[in-house]
């Protein structure tokens, strides 16, 4: 019989220290620190600890994550509730390609293509205002996998001769406007022999000071430009040589092949 109201005593200081702690507990209510988030959550610190960029430094878990379940039914926030005011935060679903704890790691998955000229719009106008077969394609069909990744023109385009190299493609193509073809005045004319070989071996080959110049020097600034023999050598002969010879290559031929005439013209 003692046994028994021992247990009884027992069994009583045990239900009413129970309810004492919870007591306690509804009088405080425990509150979270930032400190707290890792004993569960380890993944995402880690990654905000190593690539968080401004979300590490401005920001802590608790700016994003204001309280947590079951306290409130969803504790994660939208992107748009910080970051407004540019058009490449209204497209729609950010976390396509940002992972928050890791904001700048941009991954690109599917085909992109408004999403990119959201934020890169000049590529976008540049592809517009000269149209090609880049502009068909979606933005990561070159820039692919991952943000920032700039191809080789070599990867998709053999280049136009065997010494040319990738270092030589953006001598004259831009990416976004490969059809408008633009040079430097220092452009090696072994460049535009890629293409344009039979007038480099003519002008090589010639005996006159053309075959010392350069390409660019008369094909200035822009693919496709012909100058006039004037604009050089204004008008060498008297005026009645050429009010009756108006056309120079009546006498000189080709600008690549002074001179040399075919052997039934002289």
């Amino acid at each position: 019989m003692q046994v028994f109201k021992n247990s009884n005593l027992v069994i009583s200081i045990f239900i009413a220290a129970t309810i004492a702690i919870f007591s306690m507990g509804s009088a405080h209510s425990a509150s979270l620190e930032v400190s707290d988030c890792a004993k569960c959550h380890d993944q995402q610190p880690a990654e905000i600890d190593a690539n968080g960029a401004s979300h590490k430094t401005e920001i802590d878990c608790q700016a994003c994550h204001a309280s947590h379940r079951p306290k409130v039914e969803n504790n994660i926030p939208s992107c748009n509730d910080c970051h407004e005011g540019a058009d490449h935060y209204a497209v729609d679903n950010c976390l396509g390609c940002h992972n928050p704890h890791q904001p700048l790691n941009v991954k690109l998955a599917g085909e992109l293509k408004a999403v990119c000229v959201s934020c890169h719009s000049s590529p976008a106008k540049e592809m517009e205002a000269a149209p090609s077969k880049h502009e068909t394609f979606a933005c990561n069909f070159c820039h692919a996998d991952t943000h920032g990744v700039i191809p080789e023109c070599v990867e998709c385009h053999s280049p136009h001769s065997e010494t040319m190299t990738q270092q030589n493609c953006g001598s004259c193509h831009q990416a976004h406007q490969p059809l408008t073809l633009t040079y430097s005045a220092t452009t090696a004319s072994v460049l535009c022999a890629s293409c344009h070989e039979t007038a480099y071996n003519k002008l090589t080959s010639s005996q006159a000071k053309h075959s010392q110049i350069a390409c660019v020097t008369c094909h200035a600034d822009k693919h496709k430009t012909v100058p006039q023999c004037s604009d050089c050598h204004g008008q060498p002969h008297a005026p009645g040589m050429h009010n009756k010879f108006p056309n120079c290559g009546d006498c000189h031929n080709i600008a690549h092949d002074l001179n040399n005439w075919p052997a039934e013209a002289k």
